[in-house]
């Protein structure tokens, strides 16, 4: 039995200097959607192909775009007007990408979105995308690239084609080595998974003709034909390479005291971990969602469906991880506790910590949240 999905919608911010192809990867994640429907929050129209992505209608500083994506024009100050247009329902949006350029340092967006009352949104995490072949230029103009880089959950090592491969494995190790925990991704031409990011839509896009290839299917074949290499494979299947998925399913509770700990202790590079945990005795109600990803870390309680298979699921994405350490370490965390326990609901304090508590009306801002900011972000 699959479990439903979550009501949040997840908001991304993708940030890097000029010239690091962050445009050029956001344009390729709207060519690349798969159905999912993205929001795109960015300070200038001008910077994203609009004309190619078929705009169907323009609202004040809203376009409509003809493939069931909504892009804004926005500064900071707007941010949390255009976030509530965006998570209404009739919007019916996936996912919410916001272009940091020009609109604040990506730590201030990162805390405006944590510290934000909209209960439908939920923070899906900072790319840091970065020029390889300029790396040294902008770290000397840019002295804050380092800051940068170590708030970020996610780093894009771009135009890796464009420098020599020893010269690019130390460029790696130098980034790795700033942006500490997060996961380091090499792409060419701004080209990523749109799964590092955010899961496909679940249902099927009613607006697109099936059977006929779609606007963005001829782009994928376009874009196939001129760097060759798609070698008979999906085009997807070059950028799943550069990242590894893991899943782990147990039948037995998980202890959450262990659990913590092995969330505590995640390894560098692994950038999300989603699905759900069974905790046992420490409640018997509820199935818990989990959401991480880099160091930010949200579990949000449900009942447990009627006939539901009690299971722990989760599928762990990062790069350079050693997948058996992780199942390993998961498989420790399986522990039945004692429901007669006497510390049994101490056990569950430090899962707690990280649930949110709903927003009332006139709440300023969700119970917990501070809980929820990365060290990074609060230290910057």
């Amino acid at each position: 039995m699959t479990p439903p999905r979550t009501s949040q919608i997840p908001v991304v911010v993708l940030a890097g200097f000029l010239g690091s192809g962050k445009t050029t990867l956001l344009n390729h994640l709207l060519r690349n959607r798969a159905g999912t429907r993205i929001g795109v929050i960015v300070n200038d129209f001008g910077a994203i192909e609009i004309d190619a992505m078929t705009v169907s209608g323009q609202v004040g500083s809203t376009v409509s775009l003809g493939n069931g994506c909504l892009c804004c024009a926005v500064d900071a100050s707007e941010l949390d007007t255009f976030l509530e247009t965006l998570t209404r329902p009739s919007a019916r949006l996936d996912v919410i990408v916001i272009e940091a350029s020009g609109l604040a340092e990506p730590q201030e967006l990162v805390r405006m979105l944590l510290a934000s009352d909209n209960p439908h949104i939920l923070y899906g995490g900072l790319v840091e995308v970065v020029d390889a072949a300029e790396f040294a230029g902008t770290r000397q103009r840019h002295p804050e690239l380092d800051r940068h880089l170590a708030v970020a959950d996610l780093v894009v090592l771009n135009k890796t084609d464009r420098v020599e491969e020893a010269e690019r494995e130390r460029l790696r190790a130098t980034v790795a080595e700033l942006s500490g925990p997060a996961a380091v991704i090499s792409a060419e031409h701004g080209r990523i998974d749109p799964e590092l990011l955010f899961d496909p839509a679940l249902r099927p896009d009613g607006e697109e003709t099936a059977g006929q290839l779609s606007f963005e299917d001829l782009l994928r074949q376009e874009e196939c034909d001129e760097h060759e290499v798609c070698d008979g494979h999906g085009h997807a299947d070059h950028l799943h390479a550069a990242y590894e998925s893991v899943d782990f399913t147990a039948d037995v509770p998980m202890d959450p005291r262990r659990f913590m700990a092995f969330l505590d202790s995640r390894p560098e590079g692994l950038y999300r971990i989603k699905g759900f945990v069974d905790f046992g005795a420490g409640d018997r109600d509820n199935t818990y969602a989990l959401h991480a990803v880099g160091r930010f870390l949200r579990f949000v309680p449900r009942p447990w469906a009627r006939g539901e298979q009690r299971l722990t699921r989760l599928v762990m994405i990062g790069a350079g991880i050693d997948a058996d350490a992780l199942t390993a370490g998961l498989a420790a965390c399986r522990a039945e506790p004692r429901p007669d326990a006497p510390d049994i609901e101490r056990a569950m304090w430090g899962v707690l910590r990280y649930v949110p508590e709903p927003v009332s009306e006139g709440d300023a801002e969700p119970a917990g949240a501070e809980a929820d900011v990365p060290e990074a972000a609060v230290e910057a």
